[in-house]
């Protein structure tokens, strides 16, 4: 049983970290731009032109929308397991998150039935009471037998516990990083070349120039040679 839960937990460690780290835009749209609006009261037929009024410009500003917080996201999983990976729009994580700490379920409460069994066949076979007849009287003739069984699983009961936990914290971790990386902007002009170069203008070198980013990204000159 442990180790069908350790194989579990890489397949499921493999699949979420496989997803490819893309170069992610900026999700932040720039606010629209504010719109001056004249509203004039115009003179009604049979009213006096003193009494028209002219009301000031007013300025509508459209609210932008908040930035992707990495803390809603954990707040969320830890209150209920897959919301931190909806609110990072990651749905096809929500399967994987529940399959976990459903399988986990699974084998607690399996285990510890069986635990409970096997607890009470060795105390109905320690009590020595003929009257009385274990169920797994015509399986296991040794008391220790049933002792093992029942250390056994409840051994499967504590690695059962551990591994929700452990798939719990999985959860709130996987949508923390994953909103901190909604939010890293990297640009997909990244360039690399590598030329000869002089140093000092005496001595034969390579130098390596790094481009990273577009119109506001610097250049990293990197020279070796004798």
């Amino acid at each position: 049983m442990f180790h069908s839960l350790r194989y579990f937990f890489l397949v499921l460690l493999t699949i979420v970290m496989s997803v490819p780290l893309r170069a992610q835009h900026d999700t932040l749209r720039p606010a629209a731009k504010t719109m001056d609006t004249v509203i004039r009261l115009t003179k009604a037929p049979g009213t006096d032109t003193l009494k028209s009024k002219h009301y000031k410009d007013s300025t509508f500003a459209v609210a932008t929308p908040l930035p992707h917080s990495p803390r809603k996201a954990a707040l969320y999983s830890a209150v209920l397991p897959g919301l931190g990976q909806a609110y990072n729009r990651e749905y096809w994580k929500i399967p994987l998150v529940y399959a976990a700490l459903g399988t986990c379920t699974y084998f607690f409460i399996d285990n510890m039935k069986l635990y409970k069994s096997f607890r009470d066949a060795y105390r109905i076979r320690k009590n020595g009471n003929p009257g009385i007849v274990d169920q797994y009287a015509n399986l296991i003739q040794d008391a220790e037998g049933l002792k093992q069984y029942r250390d056994y699983y409840r051994q499967n009961v504590d690695y059962s516990v551990l591994f929700f936990v452990l798939a719990y914290g999985l959860n709130i971790a996987d949508a923390t990083v994953f909103a901190h990386l909604r939010t890293f902007d990297m640009s997909s002009d990244l360039s690399m070349r590598i030329s000869p170069t002089l140093i000092n203008n005496r001595t034969l070198g390579i130098g390596v120039n790094i481009s990273l980013g577009g119109k506001k990204a610097g250049n990293s000159r990197y020279v070796a040679g004798r």
